[in-house]
């Protein structure tokens, strides 16, 4: 078995190749929209928040800057030490900001006091967990009634689109679309029913779906694929919570709140 992936050897290429390019604005746009419209529970300050694979964190400054408290986990602690250098020292010296070392399931069964987080971003975990559901449950234990689940995972099905239309045949005659070592490519691509299936095993309920980058990956010359990035980004946003283009994206974003 390959394990939950750890970016401590990546983390600074992982910052490049992912926050700082169009099509990680594209990410970061559709993930905002979502929130904004569907989740109200960060519109008014005071919430509390939990940012579950953290990552380089992008969301922790504005959230912190909304009025809420947000804690950080992440296995990586070179991804945790990007993440801190983004945020205002004055978060962790008034305890608004606090962080954790380790896993999800480390966090809840280790260090998590107890206190119910109003919402809960997981994003782009899934796809590198070797026990997704482990992961959904600690989550879920955590997630306080009538809170949202944001939850973001790397698409098979969109994975298996951009092969055949690269005519890798062979990839997807032998099924084999795990990433390597220093590959960016997940270790464990997600679909879409077995997601919806573990999260409505939880008793969760779905607020939103969107799919993110619905075409850009999909445009094959690079050129025209960076040609007209505001107005590509305006269609992605336009297209993105629209069947069949959702399911394709790259990047599957739902919401999911608990029942209270």
């Amino acid at each position: 078995m390959a394990g939950d992936r750890n970016f401590d050897d990546l983390a600074y290429r992982f910052a490049s190749n992912v926050y700082q390019t169009l099509k990680g604005r594209i990410r970061l746009d559709v993930i905002q929209r979502d929130l904004e419209q569907r989740c109200p529970q960060l519109q008014q300050p005071g919430g509390v928040i939990l940012d579950a694979g953290c990552g380089r964190a992008p969301f922790a400054g504005p959230l912190l800057s909304l009025g809420h408290k947000v804690t950080l986990v992440d296995v990586s602690v070179e991804m945790l030490k990007l993440a801190l250098a983004e945020v205002e020292p004055t978060a962790l010296a008034e305890q608004k900001l606090a962080w954790f070392h380790g896993t999800i399931v480390q966090y809840q069964r280790q260090a998590w006091s107890g206190q119910s987080f109003d919402v809960i971003l997981c994003h782009a975990v899934l796809e590198w967990v070797e026990d997704p559901q482990a992961l959904l449950h600690s989550i879920h234990t955590m997630l306080k009634p009538g809170g949202v689940l944001s939850l973001l995972f790397y698409n098979l099905d969109g994975l298996i689109f951009k092969n055949l239309l690269r005519t890798n045949f062979k990839k997807v005659n032998q099924g084999q679309y795990r990433g390597g070592r220093r590959s960016l490519t997940p270790t464990y691509p997600r679909k879409i029913d077995d997601v919806k299936t573990w999260c409505q095993a939880l008793n969760l309920e779905p607020v939103c779906h969107s799919g993110i980058r619905v075409f850009h990956d999909f445009v094959l010359n690079e050129e025209d694929r960076n040609r007209q990035p505001e107005e590509l980004k305006a269609l992605e946003l336009q297209f993105s919570s629209q069947s069949p283009y959702r399911e394709l994206g790259r990047y599957q974003h739902m919401l999911w709140q608990k029942p209270k």
